[in-house]
């Protein structure tokens, strides 16, 4: 089995963002209801005044304004499947899995649509709220031990913060160049080792 993160990785930019946008285009009180307070929170996160998880919270709210969200999610793919990096299209196979920190309402459709498998984060749309953990770093191995999942042959990721995702697997690949490049998982030296926990210390980063 390959296992794949998405956003930076099979996908560019980060389809959370992206998507938030389409709803916000097509929504334009969103602008005034959820933008500034997430912008608030993104702002204060980056300043280390506001803890990772509140500021994500408080970004995918935005799922809690779009009435219509089976229908946008729909039509957003149907313009955004173009951006699934064609190295991976020539690649892909029916067992693969896809683990994303990214709403898994978002990540599913999309995951359908490839015919591979999910596990993204459970955000509740109706209560506003994160249902499990995130799928970010050391989440995502400690759900593929706990859930039993067979061998993993490769991992593909653009951030050193899954570091601990690439360790279960025999082989791991960094992904460069707006999900464009697959490069060998750089060896764990001292260095490499601090940018890992400074990167999964940092938490959520977008691809914009």
């Amino acid at each position: 089995m390959n296992v794949y993160d998405f956003d930076g990785t099979i996908y560019y930019p980060d389809c959370a963002i992206s998507f938030a946008l389409w709803c916000m285009k097509r929504h334009p009180s969103m602008w005034f209801t959820f933008f500034p307070k997430a912008l608030k929170n993104i702002i204060g996160h980056k300043l280390g005044k506001i803890p990772r998880y509140v500021m994500e919270r408080e970004f995918f709210s935005f799922l809690c304004y779009v009435d219509d969200f089976d229908e946008q999610i729909e039509r957003f793919w149907d313009k955004h499947e173009k951006h699934i990096s064609e190295w991976y299209l020539k690649q892909k196979k029916p067992d693969d899995l896809i683990i994303s920190a990214s709403p898994k309402c978002i990540i599913e459709p999309i995951a359908k649509r490839l015919g591979v498998n999910c596990i993204a984060s459970d955000y509740d749309r109706d209560v506003g709220a994160f249902v499990d953990n995130l799928m970010y770093a050391r989440e995502k191995a400690a759900y593929i031990f706990d859930q039993g999942f067979p061998d993993i042959e490769n991992f593909y990721s653009d951030s050193l913060a899954d570091t601990p995702m690439a360790l279960c697997a025999e082989k791991a690949h960094l992904i460069t160049d707006k999900a464009q490049k697959v490069n060998d998982w750089p060896k764990l030296d001292v260095e490499t080792l601090k940018k890992v926990h400074e990167k999964i210390d940092s938490g959520w980063s977008v691809h914009l």
